[in-house]
């Protein structure tokens, strides 16, 4: 009998390896020093396989954070209803994916770890105004989008440790639609009133 070729029947690994080397790239190098190629090399896999099983150098980070949504997906979702209420929009929907997640899980840690691990804020802040909210800013009013991101990412920030870190009341038991009624308008102001 000839011995086998090919791949092993089953699953490899190649998904759980490309993960682990996309969250120590990540951790090391942040979201903008971390390349498809780099976590490739360091999977020991072709860079086609990470684009095979995670598309984006986006998608492979919210599969990282293990995010219940695509950031490419949902930027669109929050500009279809067009520019009036896009905060409102923006704090259901932030609310929603951080609730959906039991425990906030690795979001949770990357939140913790942002405030005292330069690499983590690097990769935090690299993706919400790189990938999250300067895309939002940019489509929304192109006017000081970088500006506008970044204000909008303090409140989101705030908001995140707020409720899911300090556990501060009655923000931490707010509803989506009490929490987007108090904090939409200011994201609103951010992104397309005056600054």
């Amino acid at each position: 009998m000839a011995p086998r070729t090919g791949r092993r029947p089953g699953d490899s690994g190649t998904r759980e390896a490309i993960l682990a080397a996309a969250r120590e790239s990540f951790g090391t190098a942040g979201f903008a020093g971390t390349t498809i190629r780099g976590v490739a090399g360091a999977a020991g896999v072709d860079p086609a396989l990470v684009h095979h099983y995670f598309g984006s150098k986006q998608q492979l980070f919210a599969a990282c954070l293990e995010l219940p949504v695509d950031p490419e997906v949902l930027l669109p979702q929050l500009l279809a209803g067009g520019p009036d209420d896009v905060g409102q929009r923006v704090v259901r929907t932030f609310v929603g994916v951080w609730d959906a997640v039991p425990g906030q899980g690795p979001m949770l840690a990357l939140l913790r770890s942002a405030v005292s691990d330069p690499r983590a804020a690097d990769s935090l802040r690299d993706f919400l105004t790189g990938v999250v909210l300067g895309p939002l800013a940019a489509a929304a009013a192109p006017d000081r989008a970088d500006l506008r991101a970044a204000l909008m990412a303090s409140q989101m920030v705030g908001l995140a440790v707020t409720r899911y870190v300090v556990h501060l009341e009655p923000v931490a038991s707010a509803s989506a639609g009490e929490l987007a009624s108090a904090i939409g308008p200011t994201l609103q102001r951010y992104l397309t009133g005056e600054l």
